[in-house]
């Protein structure tokens, strides 16, 4: 019988800490894939002397966990990614030598501690804000009553594995219309329920095309401004990060 393989060299040391990090996305750097945070990320942890716990086995890496990242070429202020340390260290220290290490455009808002219960289960939706430049809001408010108007409204996206086509109608939560402050553009706000597939900004824009033939002359702006427990009730979301809060006593 051949020997079953043992890595070489000490077992790694083990994770004494978990963090949760909220980051934004913000300017050109909203370009950026989850592929490059990753990397950057990883840069910015060894720049900053954080102790990170590593895996075990022939091919260790970072004990590293990203959440629900925001589609390329949309921007957001609330990205979550979660650490593990072998030594523990002081949140807000973190958060500012991140923040110092990253560039700038990715902005490190907020670190806490990991309290129990997944940080997954807690991205039930997220709060997105689209900004239409030269766009009537009178338009804009026609089709978002035509879509809630629907019981169900598919597109179709092209996957990895091929075209899927999916329900969009069921994913949204609200859908309101309304001017800018300064009256140049017209705002899109909308809550959207996390589902399988992950119902995008652009398939919600697919589909207004698709029910009130709905045509921006530019590209919208696509910020994403929260991501967390659904509050039904009012149609909100709240901060993940809460529990983690209270559990430090803030």
């Amino acid at each position: 019988m051949a020997r079953q393989r043992v890595p070489e060299g000490p077992t790694p040391p083990p994770a004494v800490q978990k963090l949760r990090i909220r980051y934004a996305k913000r300017g050109r750097l909203r370009f950026s894939s989850t592929r490059d945070f990753q990397r950057a990320l990883e840069r910015a942890l060894r720049r900053a002397a954080v102790p990170m716990a590593f895996s075990a086995g022939f091919h260790p890496h970072p004990k590293i966990s990203y959440a629900n990242a925001a589609p390329t070429g949309t921007a957001s202020e609330a990205e979550y990614v979660e650490v593990s340390v072998t030594e523990r260290v002081d949140p807000e220290r973190l958060r500012a030598a991140l923040d110092e290490a990253l560039p700038d455009g990715l902005d490190v808002l907020e670190v806490v501690e990991a309290r129990p219960g997944a940080l997954a289960d807690r991205l039930q939706a997220s709060d997105w804000v689209v900004t239409f430049r030269g766009m009537p809001v009178a338009d804009l408010e026609r089709a978002a009553a035509a879509l809630l108007e629907q019981e169900r409204v598919e597109v179709t996206r092209m996957m990895k594995s091929g075209p899927r086509t999916f329900d969009v109608r069921e994913a949204v939560v609200s859908l309101t219309a309304s001017p800018a402050e300064d009256d140049t553009c017209a705002i899109l706000r909308m809550v959207v329920r996390h589902t399988t597939p992950a119902v995008r900004p652009d398939d919600v824009l697919s589909a207004l095309r698709a029910v009130a033939a709905l045509a921006p002359p530019t590209p919208p702006l696509v910020t994403r401004l929260a991501q967390g427990p659904l509050q039904t009730a009012t149609a909100t979301v709240a901060d993940p990060l809460a529990a983690d809060q209270a559990g430090d006593g803030t």
